[in-house]
């Protein structure tokens, strides 16, 4: 597995098998915010995302979002509104923020799972914390312009993969 392959492709985070986690041994999952828990067009989580924030923590597994987003304000409310703690400018693909995650939990990265949109971004922090990955598609087509830029450079590495819970053909 390269640098830039996650280790599950799933369609949005509603999606992601939260027993599959659990039976990973994962305890600690950590989360994007932007165009994976809250689309870049709103200011809160759909309740889709709200109610598997629920069922993870019920499963007994920590939560934590880690955002490359400088509104430290609205990267904080949305923990807050998740039930979870949060960490902003986290310069992903720099992977700093998640070992500072792993450490304000006591987590070790084998035990953990960041889920994230990008690939440029999270999947390659993920990687190299030793973290494991699952790449959600973004919620929104609306995104910052150097994150349209990204998404371009994206597209050929992501030719031919197949996202679980999108059908039969690749996107």
């Amino acid at each position: 597995m390269g640098i830039f392959s996650a280790d599950r492709y799933v369609a949005s985070l509603e999606l992601v098998d939260v027993d599959e986690l659990v039976g990973w041994g994962a305890r600690l999952v950590l989360l994007d915010r932007d165009n994976t828990c809250v689309p870049r067009d709103a200011r809160m989580a759909p309740e889709g995302v709200r109610a598997w924030f629920s069922c993870a923590r019920s499963a007994g597994l920590a939560l934590c979002l880690v955002s490359n987003n400088f509104h430290s304000r609205a990267v904080h409310a949305s923990g807050e509104e998740l039930g979870c703690p949060s960490i902003s400018r986290a310069m992903k693909p720099a992977p700093v923020a998640v070992w500072l995650a792993l450490a304000q939990n006591g987590v070790p990265p084998e035990q953990t799972v960041l889920i994230g949109d990008q690939v440029f971004t999270d999947v390659v922090a993920a990687n190299l914390a030793g973290v494991r990955t699952i790449l959600v598609r973004p919620q929104s087509r609306v995104d910052l312009w150097y994150t349209q830029i990204l998404r371009l450079v994206e597209e050929p590495v992501l030719h031919g993969v197949r996202f679980d819970g999108e059908g039969d053909r690749p996107r």
